[in-house]
């Protein structure tokens, strides 16, 4: 059985991106594989947070976790500072993978090219060292991941073959990423050529948003010159996007999203896209509500990651 394992920051507002990108697929691999998903509260203190945002936003994820179909009677849900073998491991694994190679990851680029040099924590920067910690400390063979934690996964790939190659091979475990086929990217509605983020009010549909609030944004979500509803991201990424949303929750391909739409005009389009995205989160948005107003599966998940060890021993 493959054990597979993945996490999410609890930082800042999640998206329709995220949800689409992991919250909806998680429970997908439950009933085949070992599955381990945790609360990423140690990666989210890369960049400042307040100790109580962190805290309603770890409590929150978890609440999101539950809502989206993971079962804690299938499932490993946990919080990565409840188990301390993931700073432990850390500290060793800083020691093998390089400056040079931890400088050319693109995430960390991207990040630190609007901060000023001098407030650039190391955390940032070695970002991808605890990320392999986290993978390797439980034997992960599949990672899955969005578009933009690929190069992470393939560092800790190379990270692995330096680690067994030095001590012998199978002291670590080879891991693999796997992204979806479709919606791997979600982008923002107001400027389909920039990811969704946590940031932007306007082009981001946050998970908590109400119904007409989600619909408003989709409605006025920019889209391109023409009339046809066709997937082309170099000269359509408006419609392309919107596109990949539906299709994305509909579980189909591309293709067969394109083929319902013909002959439709955008506004038409705009309307089924907001149906389907609400008709997908508002029984999650109902479940979500429930779990944290009753505040049991969450207690008992807190209990049970304080208790949550390790099983993978370098020395």
């Amino acid at each position: 059985m493959a054990r597979i394992l993945s996490g999410i920051k609890p930082t800042g507002k999640l998206t329709l991106g995220n949800y689409i990108g992991a919250l909806k697929h998680f429970k997908d691999f439950q009933d085949s594989g070992d599955v381990y998903i945790f609360i990423a509260d140690l990666h989210a203190l890369t960049l400042p947070i307040d100790p109580e945002v962190l805290r309603i936003n770890s409590r929150d994820l978890a609440a999101f976790y539950l809502a989206s179909g993971l079962d804690p009677q299938k499932a490993t849900i946990f919080t990565q500072s409840s188990v301390p073998e993931h700073a432990e491991l850390n500290a060793i694994l800083q020691n093998y993978l390089y400056m040079g190679e931890l400088s050319r990851m693109t995430q960390f680029k991207e990040k630190s090219m609007h901060m000023k040099e001098n407030a650039i924590g190391l955390g940032l920067f070695a970002y991808p060292v605890l990320m392999a910690a986290d993978i390797v400390l439980y034997d992960a063979d599949i990672v899955p991941v969005g578009e933009d934690q690929i190069q992470h996964v393939e560092i800790t790939r190379d990270l692995v073959h330096r680690i067994n190659s030095r001590y012998g091979e199978g002291t670590l475990v080879l891991p693999n990423y796997k992204i979806n086929k479709v919606g791997a990217r979600i982008m923002s509605l107001s400027d389909p050529n920039v990811k969704m983020s946590k940031s932007d009010p306007k082009g981001d549909i946050f998970l908590l948003d109400e119904m007409p609030v989600i619909r408003k944004k989709i409605m006025s979500a920019v889209t391109d010159m023409g009339n046809e509803v066709k997937y082309d991201k170099e000269n359509k990424p408006g419609i392309s996007n919107l596109l990949t949303i539906y299709a994305s929750l509909r579980e189909i391909s591309i293709e067969e999203a394109e083929k319902q739409f013909v002959g439709y005009r955008y506004g038409d389009f705009k309307k089924v896209v907001a149906d389907t995205v609400i008709g997908e989160l508002e029984p999650f948005q109902n479940r979500y509500r429930e779990i944290i107003a009753s505040g049991e599966y969450l207690d008992r998940s807190e209990e049970h990651t304080s208790e949550l060890q390790s099983h993978h021993d370098l020395v």
